[in-house]
């Protein structure tokens, strides 16, 4: 009998052997007796006859299965595993759930091998196993990729205590730290490496040797600090690179390859911000999420599959810190304010904010000039402070800055979410007016170099000229005059300078974040904790209390940060190495400080789904600072005599010798056609309807969908209010039976006090005749 095709049918089944003894055995006067005797032997042979017959059965079936029947038998066995795969979603009882899971899986088990038996089948059963493999493959990877994933339980146990705004900082924070990594990767291969092992070595050409003058200091610690001496003559920086077309053995062509890695860079960076937008965007997918907000947090928020205690407080206090935020989104949507009042101070915090923005942007202009002076003057006459002015003055401008904007915000009085979004833009604000201050300033500072340069230039030809007049006189019988490299003059190199002035705001904004991270908030939290016993007033929920996470600030501080690593990598190709150590560090050393130091926000709010906001401040500010990158690579002669494209007019050039020496003339042609200003234009403009085209038709779609959206609810209500006029009509047909008779159980009897009492029906109670006999013993 075949198990997927057999049907119970008890009545019709015969008694079997034994049991006609055993019914003879009644009878027997020694029955009693003998039945308890023979009771275990009949019930071993009993249960050996039945595995035999159990056994031959399946062999036999297994043997004869039909067309017709292996295809039902397919038919259960995929039934079976559909009801493996759901049956967690099924609205059942625990122990109902595991019986018929362990009766599915014995049944998937024992006739799934079924199918590979016979001829023909065994193609099945290889296929059947493969799958079950590959999806154990499938799911194993899948764990061995969350567990991958760097600091994600660092960022869920924040999240747990501090809401989703904070852990969007650190997702953030880990997401550029895989950016950095990519361009680290780049510039350390294909720029620093070759250099270092097929280059010129250390000390055979002047750009590559320290002068005679500054080598008694190269190696002090307040030189190296300062990114001079050895550390400006090495691979660190632009100026080392030599401007020969080939080195080593590969002929690895260095000027091309540091020109497209620069390039490589920023295009690089353009495409992952870009598609990361893109990729948010279609992940929220404008999905309503406020219908039953409550009761999905309440009903659906517990994981029942955590076993370890720490992550279930972790989960206990994510459900709570949810309810948090919603509670607030709901109390902000029901606010009622007096609106003039709000308009008045909105514009008051305004105007402070300009002014603040308007001094901070004077101040770096005024100390950029004023290191300039200094410059000329020799800053070997000057003090640690002014040589370090104008970073340091930077970084304490970042510092302060955003403080007075969140005290300033407290004026608007706007929904928390909102109020991140003006504190991020203003900090915006102020970095970008301060980097691009700079950046004024480091301009002027750069055409007085290239002045200074013409000047050395000039001299640098009577020198040669002198060196070969006593080396080839007339009357000179030695060996030609050698000259030391360290003894050559040089230029000022003013891509180097660049480089070291982005190299020291870098290092310095990093130690003046983790001198705020220790001094600031660690030092407040420990003064708090332990002097609150014996202070006149309540530390904790007083002045100065402990810290909450500064959100804005930090952010800013990243997305500042990176401009300044993408503007100067191309100076100094080891600004991307710095930083990737510097997000590194400040991963566990923030998450440190977080978690034990600070407290979650008064206003707990709940980050937006989409991250965009963050991306298009970074795409803002990788736009900007594209911009001095390319005007240098097109407009401003290189320097004469460091980095790899000294000797041309122009940095571009090294791609059009490289289209001369190494491809055909035909292909230099049509790069040449393809250049021209005449056919990029036209493509400019068709990429721009494009877009244009593409923009229109998208918001047309969330038209759509906008308009699907509002008639699937409509349609929803009028279900609803269907589904509530039947079960009202339903329910009156109950109580007014037909004939017109009132029930007697309406709620009309009800009694004086309004409650209705049911009366039970009748029920026709049958007792069975009293026995005659005398009663039978138990």
């Amino acid at each position: 009998m075949k198990p997927w095709l057999a049907e119970s049918d008890d009545e019709n089944q015969q008694p079997t052997n034994e049991e006609t003894n055993e019914e003879d055995g009644e009878n027997n006067p020694e029955g009693r007796r003998g039945r308890k005797g023979k009771k275990g032997g009949a019930a071993n042979r009993k249960a050996r006859e039945n595995a035999k017959k159990k056994k031959t059965d399946e062999d036999e079936d297994e043997d004869d299965i039909t067309e017709e029947e292996m295809d039902k038998l397919k038919e259960a066995v995929e039934e079976k595993k559909k009801l493996i795969a759901t049956i967690r979603n099924k609205p059942w009882k625990m122990k109902q759930k595991l019986e018929v899971l362990k009766e599915a899986q014995e049944f998937v088990e024992k006739f799934e091998g079924a199918l590979g038996k016979g001829k023909g089948k065994k193609f099945y059963a290889y296929k059947v196993m493969m799958l079950k493999k590959w999806m154990k493959f499938q799911r194993d990877f899948e764990n061995f990729k969350t567990a991958c994933i760097p600091w994600e339980m660092k960022i869920k146990e924040i999240e747990s205590h501090f809401g989703s705004s904070v852990a969007s900082y650190f997702i953030f924070l880990r997401w550029m730290y895989g950016i950095n990594m990519i361009l680290f990767g780049l510039t350390f291969g294909l720029v620093m490496v070759p250099e270092a092992l097929m280059g010129k070595p250390y000390g055979s050409i002047p750009r590559k040797t320290v002068p005679r003058a500054e080598q008694p200091s190269a190696m002090n610690f307040a030189t190296l600090y300062d990114f001079s001496g050895l550390a400006q003559y090495s691979v660190l920086f632009y100026g080392y690179y030599n401007s020969q077309r080939t080195i080593g053995w590969l002929q690895f062509r260095l000027p091309l390859s540091y020109l497209l890695v620069g390039i490589g860079t920023i295009a690089y960076s353009f495409m992952v911000v870009i598609r990361t937008m893109a990729k948010n965007a279609n992940d929220d997918g404008g999905g309503d999420d406020n219908s039953f907000n409550f009761s999905w947090k309440m009903y659906t928020s517990w994981d029942f599959l955590i076993g370890n205690p720490e992550t279930a407080d972790n989960k206990f206090a994510s459900i709570t810190t949810s309810f948090k935020e919603s509670i607030l989104e709901e109390q902000e949507n029901r606010k009622e304010e007096n609106i003039h009042l709000v308009r008045f101070l909105r514009v008051l915090a305004n105007f402070l904010v300009l002014c603040t923005l308007a001094g901070s942007g004077y101040l770096i202009y005024f100390v950029v000039r004023r290191s300039q002076q200094f410059a000329l003057e020799g800053l070997e006459n000057y003090g640690w402070w002014e040589r370090n002015e104008v970073n340091t003055v930077m970084s304490l401008l970042g510092m302060f800055c955003p403080t007075m904007f969140d005290v300033v915000s407290g004026l608007e009085n706007y929904h928390p979410r909102i109020a991140l979004r003006w504190q991020l833009g203003r900090i915006f604000a102020l970095f970008l007016g301060n980097l691009y201050t700079f950046l004024i300033a480091l301009m002027d500072e750069i055409n007085l170099k290239r002045q200074e340069e013409k000047i050395v230039q000039h001299n640098m030809t009577q020198w040669f000229a002198n060196i070969y007049n006593a080396s080839y006189s007339e009357n000179s019988t030695g060996p030609p005059f050698q000259v030391d490299p360290s003894d050559v003059p040089r230029g000022p190199c003013w891509e180097t300078m660049v480089g070291q002035e982005f190299v020291r705001l870098t290092v310095n904004d990093i130690m003046t974040t983790y001198v705020t991270i220790l001094t600031g908030d660690f030092l407040q939290a420990v003064f708090v904790r332990f002097f609150n016993y014996c202070w006149c007033w309540d530390l904790e929920y007083g002045w100065p209390s402990y810290c909450e996470f500064d959100i804005s600030g930090n952010v800013l501080g990243l997305i500042f940060n990176q401009g300044m690593i993408w503007m100067g990598s191309f100076y100094a190709p080891c600004l991307p190495a710095i930083n990737v150590f510097r997000l590194h560090t400040s991963m566990y050393l923030q998450c440190w400080a977080v978690m034990c130091c600070n407290v979650p926000h008064a206003r707990v709010f709940k980050a937006s789904r989409s991250n965009n906001f963050y991306m298009a401040m970074l795409l803002f500010i990788l736009f900007l600072a594209m911009l001095p990158v390319v005007y240098t690579i097109v407009s401003i002669p290189p320097s004469f005599d460091c980095g790899p494209f000294s000797g041309k007019q122009r940095m571009f050039e090294v791609i059009q010798e490289t289209l001369q020496h190494d491809f055909p003339a035909w292909f230099a042609k049509v790069f040449g056609y393809a250049s021209n200003p005449g056919l990029i234009l036209p493509f400019i403009l068709l990429m721009v309807m494009s877009i244009y085209y593409l923009n229109a038709t998208s918001k047309g779609h969330q038209a759509t969908i906008l308009e699907l959206k509002k008639k699937l609810q409509s349609q929803a209500e009028e279900s609803k209010k269907r589904s509530k006029k039947a079960a009202e009509k339903a329910t009156e047909a109950k109580n007014d039976p037909p004939g017109g008779e009132p029930n007697k159980n309406d709620g009309s009897a009800a009694g004086p006090k309004g409650k209705n009492l049911e009366v039970p029906p009748r029920i026709a109670v049958t007792r069975p005749p009293p026995s005659k006999g005398p009663p039978v013993p138990s």
